[in-house]
């Protein structure tokens, strides 16, 4: 005889009670843990308001589950609460694990890209164009938000994960509340500002500036150190971003058009070829090696730049080896051109 017929001939009871337990456990876990009507991937929305009851039937009547019952007990033993969003459900998910994600709030993401360097004009713009994101980016009530108001250089640059459906406004005013945050931060480790800038916004408008003109972090502590230098001399910056921002009322992009002679004579107290000293307000939203490059720039004496037609700028104390390196950039372009 075997052991496991002896046991069961010496405690045939314990058999007996333990057997139909097991049995329920197997039909218990394949029934809420493995069993799935689940085909095909499918995207399913919760609304703010919904019922257990009113999900279960709508999950039933898409047979994502086969059971209302089923899913009801599920909920109930994860709280007996779900959550607003959108879910994606894939194929097989069991009804214990769509509980489970409605109960605990595991909605669809999506990531928000925002470069650095775009004005307010423009990251609406990219904003509008984001499938994930839901409403509009303008207020449409009279409320006093700040989110309803925004300026350049609010705006933390970034990469932003969200719900996918979540607001745009709400977006916005993340971006802000991430930008209050990072200034607050960088002001207080830098309590000295350079020479000759008086607040924390001249700050964020030189910033913009050099933000605008290079991509490249090395590169910034140099191009600030020029500004800087220029403004210490009284000598105009002399800036194309602000006269393209003059001139696209504040977009920030000529759109593939060049950027002419004539545009420089436009009269706009953002045109930093005709007045002196730095725009109104920042031209851009900056990130923070824009920042930190204003804050600490190259200790250096150059007065220019100019494009070297390679991603980067050549620099120059004086104004005829500007000259040589602006003709040598005149070169670069028609050599392209061609």
């Amino acid at each position: 005889m075997s052991k496991s017929k002896k046991l069961f001939a010496k405690y045939p009871l314990i058999y007996l009670l333990v057997a139909p337990v097991i049995v329920a456990l197997i039909v218990f876990l394949y029934t809420f843990c493995i069993h799935s009507t689940v085909r095909a991937p499918v995207v399913f929305d919760v609304v703010r308001g919904d019922s257990v009851t009113g999900v279960a039937n709508r999950l039933l009547k898409y047979k994502l589950i086969d059971s209302k019952d089923a899913f009801i007990t599920s909920v109930r033993l994860h709280g007996g609460k779900i959550q607003s969003g959108q879910y994606d459900i894939a194929r097989g998910t069991s009804v214990w694990r769509i509980a489970d994600m409605l109960a605990n709030g595991e909605v669809a993401s999506t990531t928000v890209v925002i470069p650095e360097g775009l004005t307010v004009k423009q990251i609406k713009k990219l904003l509008l164009q984001h499938s994930g994101l839901t409403g509009a980016v303008e207020c449409s009530d009279n409320k006093a938000r700040p989110v309803c108001n925004l300026k350049d250089g609010q705006i933390f640059p970034d990469t932003y994960r969200v719900a996918r459906g979540t607001a745009r406004l709400a977006v916005l005013d993340l971006m802000r509340k991430k930008m209050v945050d990072v200034n607050n931060h960088i002001k207080s480790a830098n309590r000295y500002l350079p020479k000759p800038l008086k607040n924390w916004n001249d700050v964020l408008i030189l910033a913009s500036i050099v933000q605008k003109e290079t991509p490249i972090a090395r590169e910034m502590p140099i191009v600030a150190s020029v500004y800087l230098n220029r403004l210490n001399k009284g000598m105009r910056l002399q800036a194309d971003p602000t006269v393209v921002y003059a001139i696209t009322d504040g977009f920030g992009d000529m759109r593939g058009e060049a950027l002419l002679r004539g545009h420089l004579k436009v009269d706009s107290p953002y045109n930093t070829y005709r007045n002196s000293g730095l725009p109104p307000t920042p031209i851009a939203n900056v990130g923070q090696s824009a920042i930190r490059a204003v804050l600490r720039p190259a200790e250096t004496r150059f007065l220019y730049f100019v494009a070297d037609g390679q991603g980067g700028h050549l620099f120059s104390v004086d104004y005829e080896q500007h000259q040589k390196n602006h003709e040598n950039w005149r070169k670069i372009k028609q050599s392209k051109n061609k």
